[in-house]
């Protein structure tokens, strides 16, 4: 399977990476000369930032965990040969996965909803790994 096909999943999870720190920066920018935030509150510790701001912070972080393993098991398995159809749909699930539960996490920030889709995107990311995994111990 090309590189690119291969990757495409990984390009788009990275680039929600970056539109959420886009935003994250966008809003901060957009309280602080507002007025709504004092940079001197901010820099002594104090939790200043609204809920909107948290939330955007909040779905960033969130692409440092699950994310890293899925990062992970795409590259482990395009160099070792072993990028199946099968890895590359999870692939795709898996990302969409962390589109709507960022998506959900600075709009609406329904918790149940939320952890559904978080859920099933950690599922995903497990069924990636067995099948990577199998793909190691039992090749074709």
């Amino acid at each position: 399977m090309s590189l690119t096909v291969s990757f495409a999943p990984l390009f788009v999870q990275v680039a929600l990476t970056f539109a959420l720190l886009l935003r994250l920066g966008q809003v901060r920018i957009r309280l602080v000369r507002g007025g709504t935030v004092n940079l001197r509150d901010y820099a002594t510790g104090h939790d200043v930032w609204p809920q909107e701001v948290k939330n955007v912070a909040n779905a960033f972080r969130n692409q440092f965990e699950l994310p890293v393993l899925f990062y992970l098991v795409t590259v482990l398995a395009f160099l070792a040969g072993r990028m199946s159809m099968a890895l590359l749909v999870f692939s795709w699930l898996f990302v969409v996965t962390r589109l709507l539960h960022a998506l959900i996490y600075v709009t609406t920030n329904n918790i149940p909803r939320r952890f559904a889709v978080y859920a099933a995107g950690f599922f995903i990311l497990v069924a990636m790994w067995i099948v990577f995994l199998i793909s190691v111990v039992a090749p074709q």
